[in-house]
């Protein structure tokens, strides 16, 4: 109980600085900024109490929460990677786009394994292979909805580019979460 509290602590710390650097690419200026890296933590930590309370008797509700929390860090962690190479490039849509959507997803794959491994899941075998063909499908749902919304939808609702590319790549997250989560659960770290 102490460990799931303290790592949902740990996330909730390590997401708020990753939206404070996402923030930077989309808008400046965020008031009240240093609030964010004492409340999120909180938040987090908040809803682990929440799930643990019901750990025995919804074991996958305490589950899922802790695969929420990682993957809440993981869209944070692909969302921060592709907006640096954003703000290093100025490059938002085309072949860049999808180029650097593709980095960013691999690096966040790789995070996710290793939370998912040793927290989420709790395995103890290598399943690296296993989880890098669930991670190849979640890939090519994830980069290719995020490119099709950048790339062929394009922005909408009076959008700057910058923006639309980083709800393209939120809507290639969400797309892929089910995926993910049903893969990794019964194929990986069954």
């Amino acid at each position: 109980m102490k460990k799931d509290l303290l790592i949902s602590l740990l996330i909730g710390e390590i997401s708020s600085w990753l939206i404070l650097l996402i923030s930077q690419n989309l808008f400046q200026g965020l008031k009240f900024w240093w609030l964010l890296p004492i409340i999120f933590p909180l938040l987090c930590a908040g809803g682990m109490f929440v799930a643990l309370f019901f750990k025995k008797k919804l074991f996958i509700l305490y589950q899922f929460a802790k695969f929420f929390l990682v993957g809440g860090l993981n869209v944070l962690v692909d969302l921060g990677v592709l907006n640096l190479l954003i703000l290093i490039s100025a490059v938002s849509a085309g072949l860049g786009y999808s180029a650097f959507k593709g980095v960013s997803f691999l690096v966040a794959t790789t995070n996710s394994y290793f939370w998912n491994k040793s927290w989420t899941f709790g395995s103890r075998q290598d399943k690296f292979g296993q989880f890098l063909v669930v991670s190849a499908i979640g890939f090519l749902v994830n980069v290719g909805t995020a490119s099709l919304v950048v790339n062929l939808i394009g922005p909408q609702f009076g959008l700057n580019l910058k923006t639309w590319a980083n709800l393209g790549a939120l809507v290639g997250s969400v797309v892929g979460l089910a995926w993910n989560f049903l893969g990794y659960k019964f194929v990986v770290f069954k």
